[in-house]
């Protein structure tokens, strides 16, 4: 049981938490801004008017700029960036990926990391990448949980996070997270994912993440790391993912890039500005775009990271109400491969049907995917529960005759079959949905109402059927025996 993290909402896999660390009480989830120690585009005593809790730096860079250096270890970490409030570091390995090697081994940073007065420290770990062979994934792995191991002797009393290795291998990933489990961390990041964002890799970024959960247990905080557009946020979250980091607000403003929760737009493009924050209601796009390169730079940074934490707000907000999957369904078809990764997040609605809750407010079907949520899974579970015998009555009309029936039973889109009695009740009683049913969300239905039926030899079906329900569903249901009569 972690004693740093503490979860007080929760809907889907996705929490609102509590991080208790040195420097304060972070609540989750939530964004870190990347500090760049030498290039500092926003100071970090700022950030926290734009929404930030927590900052992460890198402690190699640090360490390797020796002005950095003497004066994070004469004066600590946080006066050094000026900030006072929780502050991550990482230990570069994202150096040690690029350039193969650093000046410094995995004792000695975890050692600096905690000298300079970090509040989560990161060991020395191999981030391996994508579609690296079999071998060398579970090779680096090995080296990289045999560091986090020997990181433990080195931390003091500060908090050590447990990076989750093994590539796209998601044995590897689920292994890793068990056994980083089992030696104890504070905060579980998920490592070497960016190559799959930046190539829109969604579906195979959602695997890892839920492999990686099944490795650890729920009181595991977790970090996505280099996970920061604002459009992504909510499918992370809802996977349950707690922490990210953000370097894109100052990278994308560099480049002259505007992010919204539907995409990125070069200011040079833009005519208007689809945003309410400070920076887009005293400026223009024009004057945007014609601004001085360090004004212009400065003003779209200042508005990435209006725009990442309004979605953080957001989604804690849409946690609080119990309607995050809605949101994830809304901002995943903003762009093909996101919506690639919602279908493979319904994949595995099993799995995510356990964490969520059990009763919310309204369900909305916003698409096919929305046939199979975790309250349609758990409504059908549970329905096998129910003994049926003697005469029973299915209907999709509301002026049926129902007497001399021992049971009634109604089909409401995407659940399929419910007794009368849950008329009233969530999911199905506080749904809104369409009559237009796409042959998807037709056929999971269906197989929903058969599925009842022939699970239970010992009642005798009457099934009433409206013009909703076009003849070849009404063919398929006579096929099954114990339905005596279609009307």
């Amino acid at each position: 049981m972690s004693d740093v993290f503490e979860i007080v909402d929760k809907d889907l896999m996705g929490r609102i938490g509590r991080l208790y660390t040195p420097h304060g009480v972070v609540e989750t989830p939530t964004v870190m801004p990347v500090i760049n120690p030498n290039l500092r585009l926003i100071e970090p005593a700022e950030l926290k008017k734009y929404g930030a809790q927590m900052l992460i730096t890198n402690s190699y860079i640090i360490y390797r700029t020796e002005r950095l250096k003497q004066a994070a270890l004469e004066g600590g970490l946080h006066k050094l960036l000026g900030f006072d409030g929780p502050i991550m570091t990482d230990s570069g390995s994202f150096q040690l990926s690029v350039y193969g090697s650093v000046e410094i081994d995995n004792p000695g940073i975890v050692s600096f990391e905690r000298d300079i007065g970090t509040d989560i420290g990161v060991p020395l770990d191999i981030p391996t990448p994508p579609d690296v062979p079999y071998g060398q994934a579970r090779e680096e792995l090995e080296t990289t949980l045999a560091r986090m191991a020997e990181a433990k002797s080195y931390a003091g009393k500060m908090l050590l996070a447990g990076p989750v290795q093994g590539s796209t291998f998601l044995d590897l990933r689920e292994e890793a997270a068990r056994r980083a489990y089992e030696t104890g961390f504070d905060v579980y990041p998920l490592g070497a994912v960016v190559p799959l964002m930046e190539s829109y890799r969604y579906a195979d970024l959602v695997d890892i993440i839920v492999h990686s959960k099944m490795g650890l247990r729920p009181d595991a905080a977790v970090h996505l790391f280099g996970a920061g557009h604002p459009m992504m946020l909510a499918l992370a979250v809802a996977l349950g993912c707690d922490l990210f980091d953000s370097a894109a607000y100052a990278l994308y403003a560099k480049d002259g890039r505007y992010m919204t929760v539907d995409g990125t737009y070069h200011i040079g493009r833009l005519q208007h500005l689809p945003c309410a924050c400070p920076v887009c209601t005293a400026h223009s796009a024009r004057a945007i775009a014609e601004a001085d390169e360090t004004t212009r730079t400065r003003l779209l940074a200042e508005h990435n990271l209006y725009a990442t934490f309004a979605e953080i707000r957001l989604i804690k907000q849409s946690i609080l109400d119990g309607d995050l999957m809605e949101l994830v369904e809304r901002r995943c078809r903003a762009h093909p491969r996101m919506l690639s990764g919602l279908k493979r997040m319904m994949d595995y609605a099993p799995y995510i049907e356990k964490f969520d809750r059990a009763s919310k407010s309204t369900f909305f079907y916003l698409g096919p995917e929305s046939a199979r949520r975790p309250e349609v899974l758990r409504h059908n579970r549970l329905l096998q529960n129910l003994t049926v015998t003697g005469n029973a009555l299915i209907t999709t009309r509301k002026d049926t005759d129902t007497a001399g029936f021992d049971h009634v039973f109604g089909v409401r889109m995407p659940f399929g079959v419910f007794p009368e009695e849950l008329n009233e009740t969530y999911p199905v009683g506080h749904s809104e949905t369409i009559s237009d049913f796409g042959p998807e969300a037709r056929d999971l239905t269906l197989g929903h109402v058969l599925s009842f039926i022939r699970s239970r030899p010992g009642a005798a079906f009457t099934f009433a059927c409206d013009r909703k329900w076009e003849s070849s569903v009404l063919e398929e249901i006579a096929k099954v025996a114990q339905v005596k009569k279609l009307y």
